[in-house]
């Protein structure tokens, strides 16, 4: 959660007071207003706490507007992570983009926390860039790789040549083989063209959209389907040709052409490990992004087939990688277990028990096992002249239930808090008011009991300011890269880490360690360290 995206909620709740608001049928009918401009998916339930989504064209062009964006991933994450200015060049002459090339560039920056700035990892993809760049097919094309600091596992490309890669997917790839099949992957979308071809795409799909209406489709949402059905298999088709211009590409710059499907393997365990514990790894858009991973794991190893073996660089991509940020930014708030700090504002508080908790751009999200009790905490700057009382009932929330509303203190600040209904959920929402800002936790629940509410009030409870010392004590999680030791097992050296839940699941999926590989004395891991 970042101090940019809430003053950006702020200034869109207070836009829709003004009667500046979106289409309503698209959005849950209990919340409005939220002002965030991205669909969680943290998990089913998350999503009624969560989607807030615009028109029908509107969602069209947001998929047009990053062709190629999480092309590598299909959406693996729930959006994008962030990064401010361009941070590796594969040439002396940057490229010079165009205008709109830099508004979208920085668009990106600002949905995805800033740049990440770290020497070593620059040099290291400055060099596997130059030799690709040198091994395709236009050898005089400029690139700019921008390093994102987000923990989501995501890369894309922009026609200009702007390629983009998370912090997340660095920290996950297990060697230069594989982080080249990713660069080379979103090289090919440029070099094909895919973003102008798709553009073309879109529109005629619109265009047979809108002559083939169904006039009894009042809301948009039998076009809006079919458009990105429409629109699917051409980009399941685009993504194959990436992924096989990419594999050719990494080889003849030496790489070992089977990074791509060791890569994509992991990027499965990675998303299966997510859902099991919790959270969704898919997207709500994940139809209309990309080739399921299964389909392309053979697609890169029948490609890989064709192509000499090259070098892992399996040493130097884990000297460069020594010292990474791991996971969130404390800048932007981190998640410990149940707990969630935010050092920069200053608060913290902890789920109820059996909860894992998301940390997004937009809000801190949480789901229960099960699917059936979910959270959200947003903030927006609180409206100037209203009470608590009068913010509750301003309309961004529907269906509060009459006498359930109740003046209280949270953490020693004021706080309201109510009931309201949605078919099948029932919420709970407290409002907490700190300073000028007013912190808004929307609990979701299908069974309604005195015991839920009460684990769900107690949870809110918790939330309190920070003390000076803990706020500077907040330190990033970090990748350590270890030399294996006598005795050492996969469980010891899991149990090192700060992975949180499934220790050894993270451990094994981190390292590209399969369910019954084990460690060898002298062979070189990664442990997740503070």
């Amino acid at each position: 959660m970042t101090r940019g995206d809430r003053a950006a909620a702020g200034r869109s709740a207070a836009g829709e007071q003004n009667g500046d608001r979106v289409n309503e049928h698209l959005r849950p009918q209990w919340i409005r207003g939220t002002g965030w401009r991205r669909a969680a998916a943290s998990h089913c339930c998350a999503r009624a706490l969560a989607r807030v989504a615009g028109v029908a064209g509107v969602l069209v062009l947001v998929a047009l507007a990053l062709p190629g964006c999480s092309s590598w991933v299909g959406n693996l994450d729930t959006g994008p992570g962030t990064t401010t200015t361009g941070a590796v060049h594969s040439a002396n002459k940057p490229i010079e983009p165009s205008s709109a090339a830099e508004r979208e560039h920085r668009r990106i920056l600002a949905s995805y926390g800033g740049p990440y700035r770290d020497a070593k990892v620059e040099a290291m993809i400055s060099g596997i860039v130059d030799k690709l760049v040198a091994a395709s097919e236009r050898p005089d094309m400029r690139y700019r790789v921008t390093i994102l600091n987000s923990p989501a596992i995501n890369a894309f490309a922009l026609p200009s040549g702007d390629l983009y890669i998370t912090r997340g997917l660095v920290g996950l790839a297990d060697d230069s083989s594989e982080l080249a099949s990713v660069l080379a992957h979103e090289m090919a979308h440029v070099l094909a063209r895919h973003a102008a071809i798709r553009e073309n795409q879109a529109r005629k799909v619109a265009m047979l959209a809108t002559a083939s209406a169904d006039p009894n489709d009042t809301t948009g949402a039998l076009a809006l389907a079919k458009t990105k059905l429409a629109l699917a298999d051409f980009s399941r088709a685009q993504e194959l040709e990436a992924d096989a211009i990419g594999v050719g590409i990494a080889s003849r710059a030496g790489f070992d052409p089977h990074g791509a499907p060791r890569f994509l393997e992991a990027m499965g365990r990675f998303a299966a490990l997510r859902s099991a514990s919790g959270t969704d790894a898919r997207s709500l858009d994940f139809l209309a992004s990309h080739p399921a991973t299964p389909e392309r794991v053979a697609n890169a190893l029948a490609n890989a087939r064709n192509y000499p073996a090259g070098a892992r660089g399996e040493a130097p991509y884990l000297a460069a990688i020594d010292g990474l940020v791991y996971g969130e930014d404390p800048v932007d708030g981190f998640v410990r277990g149940r707990r969630f700090l935010h050092p920069k504002l200053g608060f913290a508080f902890t789920a109820p028990e059996g909860f894992s908790l998301e940390n997004t751009a937009q809000a801190v999200l949480g789901s229960a096992p099960g699917g059936d009790r979910a959270l959200r905490l947003d903030i927006v700057k609180a409206p100037s002249g209203q009470t608590l009382a009068q913010y509750l009932k301003s309309g961004w929330i529907e269906a509060i239930e009459p006498g359930s509303v109740e003046e209280t203190r949270i953490g020693g600040f004021p706080a309201i808090t109510a009931t309201a209904t949605g078919d099948p959920w029932w919420f709970r929402i407290v409002v907490v008011q700190y300073g000028d800002e007013l912190y808004r936790f929307v609990f979701a629940s299908k069974t309604r009991s005195a015991e839920i509410d009460k684990a769900l009030m107690d949870s809110v409870g918790t939330f309190r300011r920070l003390s000076l010392a803990e706020a500077a004590s907040a330190k990033p999680s970090r990748i350590e890269v270890v030399t294996v030791k006598p005795g050492d097992t996969v469980e010891s050296l899991a149990a090192r880490t700060v992975l949180g839940g499934r220790k050894v699941e993270r451990f094994r999926v981190l390292n590209g360690l399969s369910d019954t590989a084990s460690v060898k004395p002298g062979e070189r891991v990664k442990l997740v360290v503070e």
